[in-house]
């Protein structure tokens, strides 16, 4: 009967990473929430005021506007942009993303790493919409 038990316990720990990465979130691009922070980013750079506050939901239209705020007078383009979902924190979908801004400044450009903070993306007037951005 032991061995029963013994073997039971082999088993159960030689699967044990499997049961994990099944309740681990898996990153996922392309989805509805990381297209919204591409579309957000890509409007920050273009300097496009009204498809940054579309993208964004209405307890953060001001925070959208300091950031656009802080690129006026300077050339932006986006690089190497690639959003996906890494998770989430209660009601918001946490999503990545990877590439820079960058910002010329006379001759000079400037980067800003995107893979420095994590964007929530919230559900708002049936659309998804950033609603925040914290530091990994």
């Amino acid at each position: 009967m032991w061995k029963n038990k013994l073997l039971l316990l082999a088993i159960v720990l030689s699967t044990w990473p499997l049961f994990l990465a099944a309740c681990t979130p898996a990153e996922e691009s392309g989805s509805p929430a990381a297209q919204t922070v591409e579309t957000y980013l890509q409007a920050l750079a273009d300097k496009n005021r009204d498809q940054m506050i579309a993208a964004s939901c209405a307890a953060w239209e001001g925070e959208a506007q300091l950031e656009l705020d802080a690129f006026v007078g300077v050339e932006t383009r986006l690089e190497g942009l690639a959003c996906q979902v890494t998770g989430s924190d209660g009601e918001a979908t946490l999503v990545s993303c990877s590439g820079e801004i960058l910002a010329t400044y006379g001759a000079e450009d400037r980067s800003f790493p995107l893979d420095t903070s994590v964007f929530q993306v919230v559900q708002e007037g049936g659309e998804w919409r950033v609603c925040g951005r914290q530091p990994k």
